[in-house]
């Protein structure tokens, strides 16, 4: 088997990551020239091309083949990083570029529950990167081999990764006070929810399609929606009375109880279940992002299913 260099997949994996030759020789604090070689260097080794020179740049299936070996290869060095402190604590210093471990989370998840379980892998020195994307296509991201693991609402296992069922994420439809009395006194209903503005996190977003739908017993439903790509940005458009929006109970509970939301529809929630999926590797860091998740989500979620346990899979 060939012995790739280092330094190549790190180019590789910088192009994908910053999305041109030029931001990736900014990062790799060398020229451009430099990246255009040793991404060719690469690509004659493998004999094919890894990159389509396309906007946005996009890693052919063998570039992502490579990505995915290269992020392989950060994990390692995590490992030994956390291996050596252990051994030597302060030795180490804090995580360079190519050391970084890129994780994808859905934004609601960010915006409650997950970033206090990484707080104290943060303060040991684990060099994060935390991709933010609708929990539906999070999955996206591992598949492309430009994550080494991600929280997501599918169940199903890629090839050689494992999946742990974290809990059910409860969310409610709400609007600020003085927009439900004028648009909707009486709450939300079949007959009010089409003359109403949604306030989704972006076009991907079928949630607010999927809470009226559930709550309203209608197999499909037509919504006008206005999108904030933010958590925290859908709920302060919720909050200066745009309209209505379907946000994670976590996150407007307080508001919910001083007055400044009001629930469209008491006593409906909408579980969405979530799954941290991981590539099925010994790595200590892994162990202890696993256990992060889990452990906070144990406090923070629904517990999952009974019959939910350990998933692996070669298939998917």
């Amino acid at each position: 088997m060939s012995t790739f260099d280092p330094a190549a997949l790190e180019c590789l994996a910088a192009i994908v990551e910053e999305g041109g030759f030029e931001r990736a020789a900014v990062r790799l604090s060398i020229t451009q020239s430099a990246v255009s070689q040793r991404l060719r260097s690469l690509e004659v080794q493998v004999g094919t091309v890894l990159i389509v020179r396309s906007r946005p740049l996009k890693a052919t299936q063998a570039g992502r083949l490579l990505l995915k070996h290269a992020m392989q290869m950060r994990l390692l060095r995590a490992d030994l990083e956390r291996d050596l402190k252990d051994l030597s604590p302060g030795a180490a210093g804090a995580a360079g570029e190519d050391e970084r471990i890129s994780i994808a989370i859905n934004a609601d998840s960010i915006a409650t529950w997950t970033l206090p379980a990484l707080s104290p892998l943060a303060h040991q020195g684990l060099g994060l990167e935390i991709i933010t994307d609708d929990q539906d296509f999070t999955f996206e991201w591992l598949r492309e081999g430009r994550v080494l693991g991600c929280v997501t609402t599918l169940r199903a296992a890629l090839r050689s990764c494992k999946v742990e069922p974290l809990g059910s994420m409860a969310y409610v439809a709400v609007a600020e006070p003085g927009f439900a009395a004028a648009r909707c006194p009486q709450g939300l209903s079949p007959h009010n929810f089409s003359r109403l503005p949604f306030i989704a996190f972006n076009r991907k977003d079928d949630l607010q399609a999927e809470f009226v739908a559930s709550a309203c017993g209608l197999r499909q439903v037509s919504l006008s929606q206005m999108y904030v790509p933010s958590s925290e940005g859908q709920l302060r458009a919720v909050l200066a009375g745009w309209g209505v929006s379907v946000l994670p109970e976590l996150k407007v509970a307080e508001h919910l109880k001083n007055g400044s939301l009001v629930d469209l529809m008491p006593g409906h929630r909408l579980p969405v279940a979530l799954y941290w999926h991981c590539w099925n590797l010994n790595s200590a860091v892994l162990d202890a992002l696993t256990h992060a998740l889990k452990t906070a989500a144990g406090v923070a979620l629904s517990p999952p299913k009974a019959e939910s346990k350990l998933i692996s899979s070669k298939k998917v």
